[in-house]
């Protein structure tokens, strides 16, 4: 039987949601994620803030799987998926560009869709958050202090598997046993939830506080399905349209352990500087047929 034969089936998603992935910072699970890329075929995908880290980006920093990320969505792009890049606060440099179409590629601040007569808002969510607004500074510390914990959470799950033991989220465990972490993802989910009922939209998609959920929210005003699509460090998540419902995608390692994909194993012998190139080739391949606009 041929490689062709052994292929496994990709998963068809009418829309997908990803948010929070952190490029280029030591937290990323950035091999993890690309299995999960490379099992899916999305009509559409969101990508919703935070997916490249310019906050911590580092050139001493970004292995070649985080760049085969990048390669992976630029080939969704290059075949004609609509793909949406929501900017977050970690990617603010990009809300500049708000408008910017290339292709099948968008980025802006925030979507609007219909989804089967469902009005849908989409947005990064770090508008709600008070420290961003008033103390970058201080976010941005804590930003750094984040993945110093995400480091050292690395090392006590190596421990912690070398002892026979499961691995544990040390930053999980300690914002679901503060009060104030709890309060603020609360406080989050209602704001988020109140100004969508406002607006009449039937759902609102958020990410920014990597707490993944799907939940009705009722209020004195009206009720709104609020979801978060969660991270790609801690929780890796990620929400999925298809049939006319959505779920909460959560990446377990044992369905991935048999898997094998070819675009996986055209890449692996490539350097970073190989897969940009290869990137880039494609890129230019449909660039006859590739329409750029900026938002005026």
């Amino acid at each position: 039987m041929s490689k062709k034969e052994h292929k496994p089936n990709k998963r068809k998603i009418d829309f997908l949601i990803i948010s929070d992935v952190h490029l280029g910072t030591y937290g990323c699970h950035s091999k993890e994620l690309l299995k999960y890329l490379n099992s899916i075929k999305p009509k559409v995908v969101v990508l919703n803030g935070d997916i490249i880290d310019m906050w911590q980006f580092s050139k001493r920093y970004w292995p070649k799987s985080h760049m085969q990320v990048i390669h992976k969505i630029m080939n969704w792009v290059n075949k004609g998926v609509k793909v949406y890049y929501i900017t977050g606060n970690h990617d603010e440099l990009l809300r500049k560009f708000a408008g910017f179409k290339m292709g099948s590629l968008v980025i802006d601040n925030k979507l609007i869709v219909e989804l089967d007569e469902k009005k849908i808002w989409i947005f990064h969510g770090d508008v709600f958050d008070v420290t961003m607004q008033h103390s970058k500074w201080l976010a941005k510390l804590g930003s750094h202090g984040y993945d110093l914990l995400i480091l050292i959470n690395a090392f006590c799950n190596w421990v912690s598997v070398k002892l026979g033991r499961g691995k544990i989220s040390l930053s999980k465990n300690i914002k679901n046993s503060v009060k104030k972490a709890v309060k603020f993802i609360n406080d989050f989910e209602k704001t988020a939830a109140d100004i969508a009922i406002s607006n009449q939209y039937d759902y609102v998609i958020c990410g920014h506080i990597h707490h993944p959920e799907i939940k009705n929210i009722t209020t004195e005003n009206g009720n709104v399905v609020y979801m978060n699509s969660g991270d790609w460090i801690e929780n890796l998540t990620a929400l999925e349209y298809h049939n006319k419902e959505w779920k909460l995608f959560r990446y377990n390692e044992e369905d991935f352990r048999l898997e094998n994909h070819d675009e996986e194993d055209e890449l692996s012998t490539l350097n970073n500087s190989e897969i940009f190139n290869k990137m880039l080739v494609g890129f230019m391949e449909n660039n006859g047929k590739t329409e750029i606009k900026f938002k005026r």
